[in-house]
């Protein structure tokens, strides 16, 4: 009988399953090959292998031992196979015995009482056909922890299967999904004891997630920022309603400051949020294990000097990048600029559609992108305008470096003027995070009861046709705006998302001229272009 042990492959954030097939003949000289595209990683694993049965007592069998990974068109890449090819081999040359056979007598079906002896397949321990093993070995049979834990036991969880055994620094990440046995292992000798049924392991408890989502945490608190009082309003409209903001204005006004404390005002993610967060970072690598869940909303702050790869995702083998890494969060570039225009315009397409899609000639993948764009840029590259036309000119050029189908898709545009000295000169009086967070958490439970989930940025243009109640005075209003700036289609429907978000935020059951007036103040660009 050829052993088959079932592992998984990343693909993405999502996982597939990999079967893994031991044929060992021992009428054949010793000798070890790992067929079914392996990348070098894997060929590697048979060394590891090797080395850490030796050292847990379990020498490898002689003769050939030929190992499959299937499907074998679709590559394998990581030591996460080390561990389950290490079980496969054990039950080859039986030191493991995932099941026994039991006999049971048969009744006959004539009157002599003749019975016939049948045997049946009894598990010992843990039955190894009913789970997914993964797990990198250690030279010495320790196992160490690998990347996408969470979406093997999601996967696991589809399958109908009844248990994972994951590394014991994956355990807390894999406890998150629900209905599925966790196992966490910490060597070789622990899952043979575990398998066989010599050691009675019990599973991990699964997580409460939660009671382990939090606030989001920020350096800065906005009651430490003087005066720009109308872009704090900004910034909490853009928080109520997920809505990309760029903020324009001289070197010094407090813009990055600002957007460091933007975060202390979002409101916590749902649990649904937070395992589809934990997914990216779990396939990065970059997951806490001790906490085993993203529990607050992700911040990113890419520099300038990024590349595509790096900001949007990509690589031989496809991996998230940044926009992916905000998911659910905050994506802040400051700077705006002066990124590179060919790394803006790949982000068109992911803020449109909030996933990014990744095409090689192998596959596509697909990584979600649902972030909130928070963006801060200077008028001139000298930080100011110059009085006059040549500093209105050398504005222009500055901004031509955006295209405006990317100023498009940012909801607010927001002037952040220099703040006189009599402001700075006083004590900080303004709005405070506590206060303003109180108040974005209203408005996002106004649209939640709604809506459900889906934040007012992400609202498709039918869905506002229906969900939107104007009064007469706003339709007239915004009727006006399109016609006199000559506002694109896409700008229309920004415009009522924020305005809707206004509405959200001052209590209204309709959307009124004022929150109209609001809502085109702040597509500041479309006038300046």
């Amino acid at each position: 009988m050829v052993p088959k042990i079932r592992s998984f492959l990343l693909q993405g954030i999502d996982a597939q399953v990999v079967e893994i097939e031991i044929d060992l003949d021992e009428s054949q000289l010793q000798k070890e090959i790992v067929v079914g595209l392996p990348d070098a990683g894997v060929r590697e694993s048979i060394e590891r292998v090797r080395s850490a049965m030796g050292h847990s007592g379990y020498p490898m069998p002689a003769g050939r031992t030929l190992i499959n990974l299937a499907p074998a068109d679709v590559r394998k890449e990581g030591p996460m196979y080390d561990l389950p090819i290490a079980v496969g081999v054990l039950v080859s040359n039986g030191v493991i015995h995932p099941v026994r056979q039991v006999a049971a007598v048969g009744v006959g079906s004539g009157g002599g009482g003749g019975g016939g002896l049948s045997f049946e397949d009894e598990s010992v321990g843990l039955d190894p056909r009913r789970a997914l093993i993964a797990g990198e070995l250690a030279l010495d049979g320790r196992i160490r922890p690998i990347r996408g834990v969470i979406a093997m036991v999601s996967l696991a969880k589809s399958m109908g299967l009844d248990a994972v055994v994951v590394p014991s620094e994956n355990a807390a990440e894999a406890s998150v999904v629900e209905g599925v046995r966790v196992f966490g292992v910490s060597s070789l000798s622990q899952v043979v004891g575990l398998i066989n049924g010599a050691l009675d392991l019990e599973p991990c408890p699964t997580a409460d997630v939660e009671a382990m989502l939090e606030e989001t945490s920020a350096p800065v608190d906005f009651a430490e920022i003087k005066g720009q009082e109308s872009v704090k309003r900004a910034l909490m409209i853009a928080a109520a309603g997920q809505h990309n903001i760029v903020m324009l204005g001289p070197a010094g006004t407090g813009k990055t400051m600002m957007a460091k404390a933007l975060p202390g005002i979002m409101p916590p993610m749902t649990p649904s949020q937070a395992i589809e967060v934990t997914r990216v970072y779990s396939s990065r690598g970059l997951l806490d294990s001790a906490r085993g869940l993203v529990s607050a909303r992700p911040v990113r702050m890419p520099h300038h000097t990024a590349s595509s790869p790096a900001i949007v995702g990509g690589g031989a083998i496809p991996q998230a990048g940044e926009i992916s890494l905000a998911h659910h969060g905050i994506l802040f570039l400051d700077e705006l600029p002066e990124f590179s225009r060919n790394v803006l315009e790949t982000m068109r397409q992911p803020m449109e559609d909030h996933v990014v899609t990744i095409a090689r000639s192998h596959g596509t993948v697909e990584f979600p992108a649902s972030f909130m764009l928070v963006a801060a840029m200077n008028p001139t590259p000298k930080g100011d305008v110059a009085p006059g036309e040549v500093g209105l000119r050398e504005m222009e050029r500055y901004l031509s470096r955006l295209s405006g189908p990317l100023l498009d898709r940012i909801d607010l545009h927001v002037e952040a003027p220099a703040v006189p000295w009599v402001e700075l000169s006083k004590k900080a009086t303004g709005t405070d995070t506590a206060t303003m967070r109180e108040m974005v958490v209203k408005a996002r439970a106004r649209s939640t009861k709604r809506q459900g989930e889906i934040p007012n940025a992400r609202l498709k243009g039918c869905e506002l046709d229906v969900i939107m109640n104007f009064d007469d005075g706003a339709r007239t209003m915004l009727e006006q705006a399109m016609t006199q700036l000559g506002l694109s289609a896409r700008a229309y429907d920004k415009i009522r998302r924020i305005a809707l978000s206004i509405s959200d935020i001052s209590g209204s059951d309709s959307v009124k001229a004022e929150h109209i007036g609001e809502a085109v103040q702040y597509r500041l660009l479309d006038r300046k272009l």
